[in-house]
Formats: C-alpha cells, sequence, structure tokens
C-alpha cells in the first residue's frame, strides 16, 4: 500500500466533502446486493471514496427494530451494509480515498495489492475526522475484502457490536474474463452479548447472523433455470464458522481463499460437496448447474446459527417452538438463502431400471424415556413392513438407514411427537417437494406441510449414487436434532453384502441432555463408545458424520499413542474422490456439521490405537479405543 501524490490528492478534490456534523446517527443503512461496483473506472484506474459513519440497521424488515452500527458508504452516499463493492479486473490501479466520520480512530485492513504478506497488508490508521489517500495494484484476480476495527489489535472475529458491519467485498476478475454473472454473498455477524451458559447447551441466538445484510427470510430471493451455471463467491467476514450446505445437489468448489490470497483449484481436480466449511476470514467460490425445478435452501449448518433470535430491542423473548403456520419462514434465521429453479427437469439416470419395485419403509418419530418439555428426547424407529414393538429406551440417535444405489424407496415418517416435524434427506439428489423443508419445499403450489402430530408424510426418491448422507429433522433444527432426531443414511451398491464390522458409521451428534455438563459430543449415541477390534491388513471403511447442532470445526484423528496412523480419502459428502485427491496421508480431518468424510484404513500393526474426536484447539471432546489383533 502506498500514499498518494499530491496530484492525486487533486484529483479527489473534485469529490464532496463530507459535510460539518453530518447526518445523524438515526440515517437508515442500505442493504448492498453486491450486483453494482463502486467508483470510477477508466483507463486502467478505479477512483473511489470511501467514507466510515454510523447509522441505523435493520437486518431483519425494514419495518422490525434496528440497531446502530458503523458501515461503509461512497462518500456523501448513504452507508451500506455490505460496505460498497471494490471490483475491477486484473492489471487496474486503484486510487482510493478514506474519509473516517466518526468520533474515535478507524483502522482500515485490505487495501493492498493481492497476494498479500505481512508487510503489504498492513492496516491503515485513520484519526477521527480525517482522510487518508492509497493507491495499489489489484493483483491477483480472486475473492478477497477490506474492513475496519476501532484499534489496530482487534482481528475480525474480535470486533464488537458497533464494529462488525465495517466490511465490504473486494473482488479481481482475470484480465481477460467474461462478464461477470456471478453473486457475491458477504457474511457478517451481530455478534450476542451472552456466549454459552453449559459448553452442551447453544445459547438463544439473540444477536443477527446475515447475508449481505439480511437474516433469512428476509434474505434476498434467488431464481434460476434448470441447466443455468450458477456462481457464486462466498465471504465469511463474521466471528462464526459457517458450514454452507446446499439442498438437493452437489456444487463445485472452485477456489479458496482469505482476505490477502485466494487459490483457484485446478479443473481436473474438482471438489464436488454439498457442505463446504467456511471458517472466519475465510473465502471460497463455487460453481452449480440446477437440474431440477423447486425451491431450494442454501445455508449454513450450524443449526444454532438459524435459531429465530430476539427481537434487536429485546422486547420479546424467544419464540415458542410449537405454535407456527410455517417453520422454514417463522422459525429459521439467520445466513440462510431461498433459490427456486424453474423449468423441466433433467432426470438423473438411475442405476436400474426406473420400473423397478419401490422399497417400503416406515421411519416413525417417537418420544422416547425420561422426555420433558424442557428437554426433550425424541428418536426415530425403523419398521420395514413387520409391526415392531419400540425398547423402553430408543437411542439417542435414529437407527442407521441402508439403501441401493438405484433403487426407488417410499419413506413414510410417522409423527408420533406432542409437535410438528419434517425429515430432510441430507445430501441425497431428490425432487424438491420431498427435500424436508416444511413450509417452503416443492415447487409452485405444491409445498411440502411440516408432518402434524399424528399425521404422516411419505417421501419418495431414488438414490443415484453410494455414500455416506445424513437423515435428520428440519424443524426446530436446535431443539429436535439434539433430542435425537438425526441418523446415518448410507447408499450402497448391495445392501445383502453391506459389513458393518468392516463399513463403519462414525456419527457424531450433541448431548440430549444438560444433566452431564461434561458431555458435549456423543459418537454414534454414546458418551462412552464401547471399544472395536480391527484385525491387522483388513481394509475398513470409516464413515465420519458430523451431525452436531453447533460444532463446527471438530477434528477427528486416529492416533497409536501420539502418532498419527494413516488412511486413504475416498469420499466427501457421498460423492468418491478424484484419484488426484483419493490419497493415503495422516489420519486427521476437520469437520464442519453436516459434512461427511469416508476413509479406507488398514491397520499395520499389532496393539491399541484409538479414535479420538478434540475441539478446534485440540481438546479432547470423546474416545473410542480400538484393538488390532492378528487375522
Amino acid at each position: 500500500m502506498m500514499v498518494l501524490s499530491s496530484a492525486l490528492a487533486i484529483l479527489f478534490a473534485a469529490i464532496p466533502a463530507f459535510r460539518a456534523g453530518g447526518p445523524a446517527v438515526t440515517a437508515r443503512i442500505a442493504i448492498n446486493d453486491n450486483r453494482s461496483a463502486a467508483g470510477t473506472q477508466g483507463a486502467g484506474t478505479l477512483t473511489i471514496a470511501l467514507e466510515a459513519r454510523r447509522g441505523m440497521w435493520h437486518p431483519d424488515r425494514e419495518t422490525d427494530p434496528g440497531v446502530e452500527v458503523k458501515a461503509f458508504a461512497v462518500e456523501g452516499g448513504p452507508l451500506q451494509i455490505p460496505g460498497p463493492l471494490i471490483r475491477v479486473r486484473e492489471g487496474t490501479e486503484i486510487r482510493a480515498r478514506i474519509r473516517n466520520s466518526l468520533d474515535e480512530t478507524l483502522v482500515l485492513h485490505g487495501l493492498y495489492t493481492r497476494p498479500g504478506s505481512e508487510k503489504s497488508a498492513e492496516a491503515v490508521s485513520i484519526p477521527p475526522g480525517q482522510a487518508r489517500d492509497v493507491g495499489f495494484a489489484a493483483g491477483t484476480p480472486g475473492t478477497y475484502y477490506y474492513w475496519g476495527a476501532s484499534t489496530p489489535d482487534t482481528t475480525l472475529a474480535q470486533r464488537d457490536r458497533i464494529d462488525s458491519q465495517l466490511v465490504g467485498a473486494f473482488i479481481v476478475d482475470a484480465r481477460d474474463a467474461a462478464p461477470a454473472n456471478d453473486r457475491v454473498l458477504v457474511m457478517s455477524t451481530w455478534p450476542a452479548r451472552t456466549g454459552l451458559q453449559n459448553p452442551a447447551q447453544p445459547a438463544i441466538a439473540v444477536g443477527r447472523m446475515v447475508i449481505n445484510g439480511r437474516s433469512w427470510p428476509n434474505t434476498e430471493r434467488l431464481s434460476y433455470m434448470v441447466g443455468d451455471t450458477v456462481r457464486m463467491r462466498l465471504i465469511n467476514a463474521g466471528g462464526a464458522v459457517h458450514p454452507m450446505h446446499l439442498h438437493g445437489f452437489y456444487f463445485n468448489v472452485d477456489s479458496r481463499g482469505d482476505e490477502r490470497a485466494d487459490t483457484r483449484f485446478m479443473d481436473a481436480s474438482p471438489r464436488m460437496v454439498v457442505t463446504e466449511r467456511l471458517a472466519v476470514g475465510r473465502t471460497f467460490s463455487l460453481t452449480w448447474k440446477p437440474t431440477r425445478p423447486g425451491n431450494w435452501l442454501f445455508h449454513c449448518h450450524d443449526n444454532a446459527h438459524l435459531q429465530r433470535g430476539i427481537p434487536l430491542d429485546g422486547s420479546d423473548a424467544a419464540p415458542a417452538h410449537k405454535h407456527v403456520e410455517n417453520h422454514a419462514l417463522e422459525m429459521m434465521a439467520g445466513p440462510v438463502m431461498g433459490i427456486t429453479v424453474t423449468g423441466k427437469s433433467v432426470e438423473l439416470s438411475p442405476s436400474s431400471p426406473s420400473a423397478a419395485k419401490r422399497r417400503e419403509l416406515r421411519l416413525i418419530a417417537r418420544v422416547d424415556q425420561g422426555s420433558t418439555e424442557a428437554e426433550p428426547r425424541y428418536s426415530y424407529t425403523l419398521e420395514t413392513g413387520t409391526s415392531t414393538t419400540p425398547p423402553p429406551s430408543l437411542g439417542a440417535t435414529g437407527p442407521t438407514l441402508v439403501l441401493k444405489r438405484g433403487e426407488p424407496v417410499s419413506i413414510t415418517v410417522v409423527n408420533q411427537l406432542p409437535e410438528a416435524t419434517a425429515v430432510h434427506w441430507h445430501g441425497i439428489e431428490l425432487e424438491s417437494y420431498y427435500d424436508g423443508v416444511a413450509g417452503y419445499a416443492g415447487e409452485g403450489s405444491r409445498i411440502a406441510p411440516a408432518i402434524p402430530t399424528g399425521g404422516s408424510f411419505e417421501a419418495r426418491f431414488t438414490p443415484p449414487r453410494s455414500g455416506t448422507f445424513i437423515y435428520h429433522t428440519h424443524v426446530d433444527e436446535v431443539r429436535q436434532q439434539q433430542a435425537g432426531l438425526s441418523g446415518a443414511l448410507l447408499v450402497v451398491d448391495d445392501p445383502k453384502v453391506y459389513d458393518p464390522t468392516h463399513d463403519i458409521v462414525l456419527l457424531i451428534t450433541a448431548p440430549r441432555s444438560t444433566v452431564d455438563a461434561n458431555t458435549i459430543v456423543l459418537l454414534n449415541g454414546s458418551a462412552a463408545p464401547a471399544p472395536r477390534e480391527m484385525r491387522v491388513g483388513e481394509h475398513y471403511r470409516l464413515r465420519f458424520i458430523n451431525a452436531h447442532t453447533f460444532r463446527p470445526s471438530m477434528r477427528m484423528r486416529l492416533l497409536r499413542e501420539s502418532t498419527l496412523l494413516e488412511w486413504r480419502g475416498l469420499a466427501k459428502d457421498g460423492m468418491d474422490l478424484p484419484s488426484g485427491q483419493s490419497i493415503a496421508g495422516p489420519s486427521e480431518i476437520q469437520m464442519g456439521n453436516g459434512e461427511t468424510y469416508d476413509f479406507d484404513f488398514v491397520p499395520q500393526a499389532r496393539g491399541d490405537v484409538r479414535l479420538d474426536v478434540t475441539n478446534a484447539a485440540g481438546v479432547l471432546l470423546i474416545s473410542m479405543p480400538i484393538r488390532i489383533t492378528s487375522r
């Protein structure tokens, strides 16, 4: 970054200065959809004047209460959240003036040539009421951002409420790129004042987590046609990790980056996923081609982030969990985008004839022993054609469903709970109506309802690929999933040869009760997993599933004492990895909520090993002993 010359300062003299006194704090902040780039471009140069002020932000509806925050604007124009979009082509010289109209110092990050080094990425400190001129070359194409804070030592995640929305996107397009048809989605957080009261339970989301300045259901609705190429750039400029999940489809992760650099993946080695973990300060870009019409969700899968918060003026308590007309619109909130796809469906290629007999299953949602209104205990039981009597205690997770690739299936979900529910078939490519988002999934006027107490709903689909998936409730997600309404869904080539001793589900969920404050996660429904036995030289498929409601950064590791063992990656989110990624390496993976990973593990020596699940900092959450024996 460099300070501009006096000649450039003369150029900025033509830009209207900020009027003395400035607008009142009650000035309403505009929502920025990041469709229009700010500034004036010409002759390979972008000239832009930015300004930081205070205003009133309404992340819900415009008629709902707002909060006072700092935000960026084009100087003299309305404040925006996110801040004005800076978008240029590779090779552009950027000449920027930044005016601090706040009553305290503004420390501005992100205006420098990419990729940035520690030296070049140094922030600009602007005293109250003053302005600074900076100039730099755009640098390497990619997805970046700029942001502000009050002190030099404050990190992106540490910003308090009033500073939390000082952020804007900075996009550098390739020199020969076609005109942009992508969407830029900036995620930010207005933090809650209280943290976790109990490490096993999430706090009520009294803050706001937003995409382009809005919280669902007030986020922008996106519309596409079947066959369109959808391109998105995501920027996580908030204080929480967001595993981003697309319902019903896979998307290609084209690049990953952060404030300083962006790495585009080779086209020959795509990363196809249904959920991509987006850490604080990180970015990624994606490409997606919808093949089926309907209403679909793209949202953070940390369920605690989807809780509807208390109104920003504190005028109301948390909403009741039972009595709503439309769960998707009334009970969900936060970083959620609604997408409507229109057009004629492009059918998936089934692996068996479409006339194949449809397999029929019944999945019963029941109340378990010890359930209370405050801490419900629910579970699923599976009926396969004969009447079954559920055991007194049903278990903290649902049964593993094993389906056959290409075989049509009908799963009738029966609700014996005292409240409405619905089941989402996470990662399965299916018709929108059966996707499991009550009050939203479907097409046109044919919208899937919530399943009322005593009611049922038949979901029909034909799984097109073998892999590791999840089924879970999509009603009052934290409460019902933590009560026990989630399970593993496996699609295999031939269920007759499925061998659970060598094909091992490792399902991570949240505890069902706050009685034991030391229990933070469950492994396959247990706080103390039973030891397993494996044999030297034999292949074991380890199917990791993170279905926890609010832990998006856990690490899974196989260890012999303190040494990592080796495994080979097989699949991500049910999609087989390409040969360039299916390689042997250290047995450690970090997972976001809603992600699944498959690994091939072949024990090489006898002895005791263990599977550890830790938090991001390496603190042990749960462990399962494994005894390796000879054949």
